[in-house]
């Protein structure tokens, strides 16, 4: 599984750490300057190009889901600033912050015609970051996320815990959000002990510190949330959805509300999944886009004709 374009010019190559061995991500990893930050992007597979974003943890939950879809489909992921890989510059760790990076990857690796796959915060981070370049994409992949201003008092309420400057030094002390999280009930089911390793080692404490100041700033992030209203209720407002969320992970009502603005989205349940489907179920979510993609595809093909 190799990327099928040269590397570009405003990319350099980034040397994996100790505890990221290529049989944990065996995917070419690339950096790029973006405002004084350096964002690690990986990339694997050919075809069709899927871009997937999530901003909170880092791009390991995506890790075993582009192993199934690579063999169809050129996938892109990348580490928002301040995570993972990623180097971030003071004041980068926000959702504007993650939303230019998007941008800059969208033009740097040139994409078009692609799939975005948002999950989590990379819904409106990537929604914000195509407000001024809709045209590029083909179709929406939302996955346990959403794209508007949160503004039900319970989703309010978790962001403004979860982002508390208490929560963040309780759990840089004592590593509970990237446990929990390394778990069956987040991305671990079907994770070695190894794999789980490697995905906590990928947060550690500066990824964790961003974690929370994510979680902060999306309860004031008006900005980006305009922006991703604004081109979802316009430009994007024709563009095929498909929405993947875990049987359990809803609480607040997302995959109605994506009913009430794309009538026409296909839309999955995983049986027992959580707040991360492509790692519950990674060869139903999988067959789900596959199959989701190949219908855009034909249907084109139709209109076309």
């Amino acid at each position: 599984m190799k990327r099928n374009t040269a590397l570009p010019a405003t990319l350099h190559p980034v040397e994996l750490p100790s505890w990221l061995p290529k049989s944990a991500w065996p995917f070419d990893t690339s950096g790029l300057e973006v405002d004084d930050s350096v964002i690690a992007i990986s990339e694997t597979g050919q075809g069709p190009t899927l871009l997937f974003v999530h901003v909170g943890t880092w791009s390991f939950i995506w890790r075993d889901l582009v192993m199934r879809l690579a063999t169809d489909f050129r996938c892109i992921f990348f580490d928002a600033p301040g995570t993972g890989l990623s180097q971030a510059a003071p004041g980068a760790i926000s959702l504007h912050g993650a939303s230019r990076a998007t941008a800059a990857i969208i033009d740097a690796l040139d994409l078009k015609e692609f799939t975005l796959v948002a999950h989590d915060l990379g819904g409106p981070v990537a929604f914000a970051a195509l407000a001024t370049m809709p045209e590029r994409v083909r179709g929406i992949v939302a996955m346990n996320t959403f794209g508007w201003r949160p503004s039900s008092l319970s989703l309010r309420s978790m962001l403004a815990f979860v982002g508390s400057p208490v929560m963040r030094e309780f759990d840089v002390m004592t590593g509970l959000v990237p446990h929990i999280t390394a778990s069956s009930f987040g991305i671990g089911r079907h994770l070695d002990l190894p794999s789980r390793a490697t995905f906590r080692a990928g947060m550690g404490s500066p990824g964790l510190r961003s974690f929370h100041t994510y979680m902060h700033d999306a309860l004031h992030g008006d900005d980006v949330y305009a922006r991703a209203g604004a081109v979802l209720g316009g430009a994007l407002a024709t563009v095929p959805l498909l929405t993947i969320f875990g049987e359990r992970n809803d609480p607040f009502g997302f995959q109605k509300h994506w009913k009430e603005l794309f009538p026409a989205a296909r839309q999955v349940v995983v049986p027992k999944g959580n707040h991360f489907p492509m790692c519950d179920a990674p060869d139903l979510v999988a067959q789900s886009i596959r199959s989701w993609h190949q219908d855009l595809r034909t249907n084109r093909k139709i209109n076309v004709g």
